[in-house]
């Protein structure tokens, strides 16, 4: 099984309709979707476009609350 990359976020900017725009330490820039997250429990506060637009970087990945945070990993893999 091939190792999965994995880059820390260095910066993020929110864009309309749930996108992030990120940028990896690797200066990789990409977008991530994050309307399919809404429904789960975790993440369903974000549905609030006010607290979304609060992301921030901590740690390497994306938060906007001491609870909510995303894995850097899957920002990486599962961004276009």
């Amino acid at each position: 099984m091939p190792a999965i990359s994995m880059f820390d976020v260095i910066a993020v900017k929110t864009l309309p309709d749930y996108w992030l725009f990120l940028t990896f330490e690797n200066n990789e820039q990409k977008r991530f979707d994050m309307k399919p997250y809404l429904n789960g429990t975790a993440f369903q506060p974000l549905k609030n476009v006010g607290f979304f637009n609060l992301a921030r970087i901590d740690y390497g990945t994306v938060v906007w609350s001491d609870d909510i945070d995303i894995a850097p990993e899957t920002l990486y893999q599962l961004s276009i």
